[in-house]
């Protein structure tokens, strides 16, 4: 039996370092043509984005309103406006309002200063609560709260219910997506491109921002007046955005 001799290994060898080194080379020469197609799919990527706004009429009043009052001790101080505070909130829940909560409580020393020289002349005690009721049934009610005892309404603003609120989100929404897609059409159509699919969703907001707050008041205007109260809500804007990715 003849034995390989070292010249027949190294020939052997070569030839396999030859056949492996075809492989590498005709797996990079399609691998390259593969990886620039992908890459040149994934950069062909329109990003649009869309808004859309509803405008709902603010059928919520959401007011502050509270109890001042001074006496020459604390404890009167405290007494008093714990008296009225207590004849508020009772008006308030006869009359159904919602999410009734305290907000404040406070009670201080009152000093008057003459030449330079601080003296004590009494306490101010104060209790704040804040509600929501319907705007058309508001200013009645801050009449009725005065009478009852109320000295300040510390603020107003107007909202719309939950219910009118998310049912404006879900179109805002529409309306956003609507116009990004025809963002997108618009393009194409001038640039001869056709559209394929959306790669990408995101919804930047679908929120309602907070009201903002009306000026304070204080009670003994709304006392003077011979009528209710006016007091009207206005409209409350929703808004929302869509970004879509189209390829193509």
């Amino acid at each position: 039996m003849n034995k390989p001799t070292l010249l027949g290994s190294q020939l052997l060898t070569g030839n396999l370092w030859k056949s492996l080194s075809f492989a590498m080379l005709l797996c990079i020469t399609f691998s390259q043509p593969v990886l620039a197609q992908e890459k040149q799919r994934m950069l062909r990527i329109l990003t649009v984005t869309g808004r859309g706004v509803e405008s709902i009429p603010a059928t919520l009043a959401e007011v502050v309103l509270g109890v001042e009052v001074q006496a020459k001790t604390a404890q009167e101080a405290q007494k008093e406006a714990a008296r009225r505070s207590s004849a508020v909130v009772t008006l308030l829940k006869t009359r159904n309002v919602e999410k009734l909560q305290t907000t404040g409580i406070t009670l201080n020393p009152v000093y008057s200063y003459k030449d330079n020289i601080q003296r004590l002349t009494g306490y101010s005690a104060s209790n704040t609560v804040s509600f929501r009721i319907a705007t058309d049934k508001a200013g009645q009610l801050l009449d009725e709260a005065v009478k009852a005892g109320a000295t300040q309404i510390s603020g107003i603003s107007f909202v719309a219910t939950d219910e009118a609120i998310a049912q404006a989100q879900k179109q805002a929404l529409k309306e956003a997506t609507q116009e990004a897609q025809q963002q997108a059409e618009a393009v194409f159509s001038v640039l001869g491109f056709q559209r394929k699919e959306v790669v990408s969703i995101q919804i930047n907001g679908a929120s309602a921002p907070p009201p903002p707050p009306r000026p304070m008041f204080r009670a003994d205007a709304v006392q003077t007046a011979n009528a209710s109260t006016p007091v009207e809500g206005g409209e409350q804007q929703v808004e929302a955005s869509v970004t879509l990715e189209i390829s193509y």
